[in-house]
């Protein structure tokens, strides 16, 4: 594999996991409906059907708490980065 196509394909995989977020945070409420729907027909408790459904919420929001500490980490790594070490955000403060 080129070296120059290297960076084209990491690109496209950091573009895709981080489309996959949305996916990953319906699929995991979905799952737990499913497995609350499964519960309460096996045992007969509607309330089983909720817990499900709290179970697929807390999944989701441990889905994006995970990117979130990924993003964090790879900013920080950005913040390290010789390149843009010395760069400063313009002042904009309007104290008209």
């Amino acid at each position: 594999m080129d070296k120059e196509q290297e960076p084209k394909f990491k690109k496209l995989f950091v573009a895709a996991n981080d489309l996959s977020l949305g996916i990953s945070i319906v699929v995991a409420i979905l799952i737990g409906v499913g497995i609350g729907i499964g519960l309460k027909n096996l045992f007969g408790s509607p309330w089983l059907l909720w817990l499900g459904v709290f179970w697929g919420v807390g999944a989701a929001f441990m889905n994006v708490y995970k990117v979130y500490k990924k993003q964090q980490k790879d900013l920080e790594e950005l913040a390290n980065d010789p390149k843009y070490k010395n760069y400063k955000q313009p002042n904009d403060d309007d104290d008209d």
